[in-house]
């Protein structure tokens, strides 16, 4: 796995901050300065779910999906440690840890400084977030610090099984308890057309293309046509995004800080905790650093797309989701370090 070039972080990945900024700066300056272009863009929406955006969440995840190999999974008994503490970390941890740290920053350490509007939609945005563990970005942060390449895959593919089951309600239960109110309905209608249909989607690709071409060709000619696309569809995204963001930025250009430091501090907590407790079972290191990886990363990309169908492309919400997006690469790189620094004490 090492000598394969589809898991190595490339230039546009490693500089996806600096990308995701000058997205940012288009956005405003377009709804700012060509306030008809999101207005036109408005106008293409079916039961409060954006075309536009659809497409591009599909151009995003599709390319992820064709990665993953749900064969793997028949191996998932031999080693089921590893998979025990990513499967409690993203399910039975970070979700309500998400909850704890965001509402204590946003309703109560950050009160004079928001309004309760404000925090009740970033409080959301969190809460997408935190349930919404990462998918194909952990592929890279595997490869970077010389994880077991195969285990990583049966990680990745049994989360993307959880998520279909277990996103819905662990978000709406955090959500109302809360008290925001959310369309369970449309909720749903977010998992299966972001989630399932793309998933569906590399399902069959993959099984049509080994069983023409095999899976040299597969994924190493047919997957790498691909290996912009995400990004390309990520950054489109946010410029339309921020084109609707505009105004609540220019009138709260700090909030962006404000809603950075507790999405740092949870991603932090849960890569020590995953990584800490694999060290404690007696892990290997790459075992341990990809658990880590998974438990402390997002798969923001569908935070994204739900915050924007549940409470509209000019909520708070989906900046606090974006926000997650600018803080992520960088951090992760940091995680990676420190992986790599650590791994002698395995």
């Amino acid at each position: 796995m090492k000598d394969n070039k589809n898991t190595d972080i490339g230039v546009f990945e490693h500089y996806l901050t600096v990308w995701v900024i000058l997205c940012i700066v288009i956005g405003i300056a377009i709804g700012r300065f060509l306030p008809n272009i999101p207005q036109f863009l408005m106008r293409f929406e079916y039961a409060n779910v954006s075309i536009p955006i659809s497409l591009l969440i599909w151009g995003m995840i599709y390319p992820m999906m064709l990665k993953i190999d749900f064969v793997s999974i028949k191996d998932v008994g031999k080693n089921p440690k590893g998979l025990f503490i990513t499967w409690a970390v993203n399910w039975l941890i970070k979700p309500f840890t998400m909850f704890g740290i965001a509402y204590l920053f946003f309703n109560i350490l950050f009160a004079n400084y928001i309004t309760s509007e404000l925090a009740k939609g970033y409080f959301a945005g969190a809460v997408l977030l935190g349930a919404a563990p990462c998918t194909a970005m952990v592929f890279v942060w595997s490869h970077l610090t010389k994880g077991n390449a195969a285990y990583t895959l049966i990680q990745v593919a049994t989360n993307d099984l959880i998520i279909i089951i277990a996103y819905v309600p662990i978000v709406g239960l955090l959500l109302n308890v809360s008290g925001i109110s959310i369309p369970f309905d449309t909720l749903i209608l977010s998992v299966l057309l972001f989630v399932v249909i793309p998933l569906l989607g590399g399902v069959f690709t993959r099984r049509i293309m080994v069983r023409n071409k095999g899976k040299h060709y597969f994924e190493n000619r047919f997957i790498p046509r691909f290996k912009n696309m995400t990004v390309v569809g990520l950054l489109l995204t946010l410029v339309i995004v921020f084109s609707f963001q505009g105004s609540i930025i220019l009138q709260n250009p700090l909030h962006i800080g404000l809603i950075a430091i507790p999405l740092i501090m949870q991603t932090l907590l849960m890569f020590f905790i995953a990584y800490s407790v694999s060290k404690a079972l007696g892990l290997p290191h790459n075992i341990a650093a990809p658990a880590g990886m998974i438990g402390a990363s997002n798969f923001f990309e569908l935070s994204v797309v739900v915050a924007i169908t549940l409470f509209g492309m000019n909520s708070p919400a989906v900046l606090a989701t974006t926000v997650g997006v600018l803080v992520e690469v960088p951090l992760m790189l940091v995680l990676v370090s420190i992986a790599n620094k650590t791994r002698d004490k395995f």
